[in-house]
């Protein structure tokens, strides 16, 4: 019996690899990790064994029918990212999906891999539409689509959790435009990742810590009138975080109405479906709440305005009242009607009103109207 030695052994799988496998294979797998290292990506390629309808079930090792490694080298990799990135409007992540076109290669120390020479962005894109899709129809199932439309936004909305990135462009655009309104907003920032692989996470624990915040002044009252979620989009920026299904069901659910102006440029994600409120951007966002600030300032000056013109007009009235009051009066006073040629007759005091009142002799007084007599009966 031959023996080999290892690297012989090596050599013999290689040479029968090569002339048993065609130059390169077009290769669906999910993109379990990735890194890069000198301009190289790294890559962990994975296949599960079946595609779970159910998203809020996490990926285990048991469900990992294949596994394999695979490298794009710098040259290669810089133009199919730059072509895929272009083409998706996003970057490659673990958990996507991807068409690839790879050459496989046996090395004697790193064993079996794949090299990367080309991809297929719309594969990539109808995944992602494929998942956005079931995101919502689970939403859906759940009854938590329009959950967020039960809860009533306050009159005035001056109280404000806003969820950004604290260096974010669009955060600093978003206060901006509130310091150069009339209204004194008070804003508290939680900040959180606002995309890739940790976003999701990121903005979840924002939300809970949010939650926990006490209320102005009991228990039961919530600590802000609205959250709002914020951050600068581009054409080139990884935002399939809000499409991310434990994300919307957290939002759906939260007991603060919820505010969206994450910058899509293309299409509106699924937590802006969920959103009590959805714009486009961050300074969207601000102007939508000053001009509902501005709408109610208006309401009150116009009551205001209604309650002044009420309140002059009762003093009107109230005062042609009294008019009418003293015109009464000086039509009823004594004075008057001494004017006219009457008297007025007392006895003791009393007024006389009948001459049974009457005996010889009494004293009696006559009021006139310039004075009064004393007359003996």
């Amino acid at each position: 019996m031959r023996s080999y030695t290892l690297s012989e052994l090596c050599d013999e799988i290689g040479d029968a690899l090569h002339e048993c496998l065609a130059p390169s294979y077009w290769v669906k797998a999910e993109i379990s990790s990735l890194s890069t290292k000198a301009g190289h990506l790294y890559l962990e390629l994975v296949e599960s064994r079946q595609s779970s309808n159910n998203l809020k079930q996490s990926q285990t090792t048991s469900n990992i029918s294949a596994k394999m490694r695979a490298t794009c080298w710098s040259g290669t990799n810089e133009l199919l990212m730059a072509y895929f990135e272009s083409e998706t409007g996003q970057r490659l992540q673990p958990g996507m999906a991807v068409l690839v076109e790879a050459e496989v290669q046996f090395h004697a120390v790193y064993g079996l891999s794949l090299s990367i020479v080309g991809i297929d962005p719309s594969y990539t894109l109808g995944d992602i539409a494929r998942q956005r899709q079931q995101t919502i129809n689970q939403l859906q199932q759940d009854g938590l689509l329009e959950a967020q439309q039960l809860l009533s936004l306050p009159t005035l909305i001056r109280r404000i959790a806003v969820i950004s990135s604290a260096s974010a462009a669009g955060y600093e655009d978003f206060k901006h435009q509130l310091d150069l309104s009339p209204f004194n907003f008070h804003l508290s920032l939680f900040p959180a990742t606002m995309q890739g692989e940790s976003a999701a996470k990121s903005i979840i624990a924002a939300l809970e810590e949010i939650s926990q915040q006490p209320g102005q002044t009991c228990k039961s009252q919530q600590p802000y009138d609205a959250v709002v979620i914020i951050r600068g989009g581009g054409a080139t920026t990884d935002l399939s975080c809000f499409d991310n299904y434990e994300l919307c069901a957290v939002c759906a659910q939260y007991e603060i109405p919820i505010i969206s102006g994450i910058g899509h440029t293309r299409d509106v994600s699924v937590l802006d479906m969920v959103a009590h409120k959805a714009l486009k951007t961050p300074t969207a966002v601000a102007e939508w709440l000053i001009h509902r600030m501005d709408e109610q300032a208006e309401r009150i000056n116009l009551l205001l305005t209604r309650l002044q013109r009420t309140a002059e007009r009762q003093i009107l009235i109230r005062q042609h009242r009294v008019e009418l009051l003293e015109q009464r009066l000086a039509s009823c006073n004594p004075e008057r009607i001494y004017r006219l040629g009457y008297s007025l007759l007392t006895k003791n005091g009393k007024v006389v009103r009948s001459v049974t009142d009457l005996q010889p002799g009494d004293i009696v007084t006559t009021h006139l109207q310039d004075g009064s007599r004393n007359l003996t009966v």
